[in-house]
């Protein structure tokens, strides 16, 4: 007798990735130059707090520390059921990059005025990952050119859909 397969059960697709937080800030502050994808060292308590999206990367840089990067700043709020097994909300993480990736980073920060930032923390799988960008502030005026840019285009995106409506 042979056995058949049981194909009514299906293998759950995996899942997108899930945006927790973004640094909007970040686009307007900076010009970013090049983005890496990167790991974050957490515990139990800030991955709930995580999955709750009581995160805030506003105020939050990464910083180069005997070899190692780690993110200073970025706020995860405590998590109200852990009692005193918490975490402090804004205690330094690691972050997670090869050893190659780390200084590619140390040979760009050692050029003036490039600092690096994260853009956005995001579940891919069952794991947090941050996109740090490598970045260069802006002048007053970049700011103001990069303003106008964005009403321009928001102005032809409304003229051309108002010229499709009434077509």
């Amino acid at each position: 007798m042979t056995k058949q397969k049981d194909t009514s059960k299906k293998k759950a697709s995996p899942s997108k990735d899930w945006l927790i937080a973004s640094n909007k800030k970040a686009y307007h502050e900076y010009t970013v130059l090049e983005t890496y994808q990167t790991g974050i060292v957490l515990t139990g308590s800030e991955i709930k707090s995580i999955r709750e999206g009581k995160v805030s990367l506003k105020q939050s840089y990464a910083r180069l520390e005997n070899g190692e990067i780690f993110l200073f700043g970025a706020h995860i709020a405590p998590y109200e059921k852990a009692a005193h097994y918490n975490h402090d909300p804004e205690r330094p993480r690691k972050l997670l990059l090869t050893k190659a990736e780390i200084r590619k980073l140390v040979g760009k920060m050692k050029t003036s005025g490039l600092t690096l930032i994260p853009l956005k923390m995001y579940f891919k799988r069952c794991w947090v990952k941050i996109d740090l960008g490598v970045c260069k502030g802006k002048k007053l005026h970049d700011k103001r050119d990069s303003i106008s840019e964005r009403d321009s285009k928001r102005d032809i995106a409304r003229a051309l859909k108002t010229s499709a409506r009434s077509s």
